[in-house]
């Protein structure tokens, strides 16, 4: 395949080659694409184009702008196995966080250097009123676009993704919010009473996420053998308001003991549910209904338990920390305790060990001391002799 270089102004270079024929006409086919820099840079540009169409890899010119190819993936991403919540975060950082940088762009023409120029934006001025974007959040935003930009090379629409090109920038490591044992007990003691005290409780001895709280049905406990199972979640999202959904994983669905304070704490609530369902005259409990549900059944908010929390937390004095923060708590007490990582994921519904290390591996090196002297134990009486 044959193309030439010719010059279009101070720094623009006009390439021409050919693609071979057509297979449907058998017309000879030329391709002109403009390139801005050196004569070098036009000349490599032009060998890389040769390549692609040497080995069939060469994309069709098209006017598709970033902004519609990106509303176009998100509106088909839940088909190709995004959940519900995934592609409303998806959409958010979309419309706020790209789109206004990078829409404007034709997709074919999206360079790295407009990545790097992006991540710069907004972590100077991204934010809706102006201010500067936390480096987690451009991150979020920059593997949205990777995952997007896949997509599009991956159906021979652009040649390359060039999210991959450039790096995130880095995010400085913030200490996880979890509370300490005398924070624990602070906690239970000054909310024992309240409606949510049982639903804490549970949060606290399994370290389960609040969708799965509320969507635990008591079919799903075993109160006399100390044990629930968690099977399924529940979803909140503007589009589809609330949903149960199974766990996103396999590890997602599994059993979990319990310690007998929490199983004193559902009999308990179980026995108040009985005697409100009589006095209310809505008759026997289903074996289906929902433990921390509504008295007519329907599932509370994950939302509105959010903000039940934070208004507890504000009444009460408590450390101020995220409902989410209870989970890592239960985490972080197992860890404590000298738990082997394995156990850990499995309690915890990660999909593997390695998720539990890359969130909680900080408290692991915390175990150094006890394994050392673990050590130290089998060898004395070796070292002994």
């Amino acid at each position: 395949m044959k193309g030439s270089i010719a010059r279009r102004g101070k720094a623009s270079w006009r390439l021409k080659f050919d693609i071979g024929r057509d297979p449907g006409t058998g017309k000879r086919q030329t391709r002109y694409v403009t390139v801005r820099g050196t004569k070098k840079d036009a000349q490599r540009e032009l060998n890389r184009l040769l390549a692609q169409a040497e080995d069939g890899t060469l994309v069709e010119p098209s006017k598709l702008t970033v902004a519609d190819y990106l509303r176009d993936w998100i509106r088909d991403a839940e088909t190709m196995g995004l959940g519900l919540k995934t592609v409303e975060r998806h959409r958010g950082l979309i419309e706020n966080q790209i789109i206004p940088h990078l829409g404007g762009y034709l997709l074919q023409k999206l360079k790295p250097a407009h990545i790097r120029n992006w991540h710069a934006t907004l972590l100077r001025s991204g934010r809706v009123d102006g201010g500067p974007l936390a480096a987690r959040t451009v991150g979020h935003a920059h593997r949205v676009l990777h995952r997007a930009l896949k997509q599009a090379a991956a159906v021979e629409m652009v040649s390359r993704n060039v999210a991959s090109a450039v790096s995130p920038p880095a995010v400085e490591e913030q200490e996880m919010e979890a509370l300490t044992a005398a924070q624990v007990a602070e906690v239970l003691t000054k909310l024992r009473g309240v409606a949510s005290y049982p639903l804490i409780v549970l949060a606290l001895a399994t370290g389960m996420r609040r969708g799965e709280l509320l969507a635990l049905r008591w079919s799903d406990l075993d109160l006399d053998a100390g044990k629930l199972r968690v099977e399924r979640s529940l979803e909140q999202t503007k589009t589809g308001g609330l949903r149960f959904k199974p766990p996103k994983t396999k590890h997602g669905r599994r059993t979990i003991t319990l310690p007998a304070n929490a199983v004193a704490a559902l009999r308990a609530h179980r026995k108040k549910q009985l005697e409100l369902r009589v006095a209310t005259g809505s008759g026997k409990l289903p074996d289906d209904a929902l433990v921390f549900g509504h008295l007519d059944g329907s599932p509370r908010s994950p939302r509105a338990l959010s903000k039940e929390w934070k208004r507890l937390v504000a009444a009460h004095k408590l450390p101020n920390v995220t409902f989410h923060a209870l989970r890592h708590s239960h985490a972080s007490a197992l860890i404590a305790s000298g738990l082997d990582v394995l156990t850990i994921s499995r309690r915890l519904g990660h999909g593997s060990p390695a998720i539990t290390l890359t969130v909680y591996g900080h408290l692991f090196a915390n175990t150094d001391a006890r394994a050392a002297e673990a050590i130290n134990a089998a060898l004395a009486p070796a070292l002994a002799e």
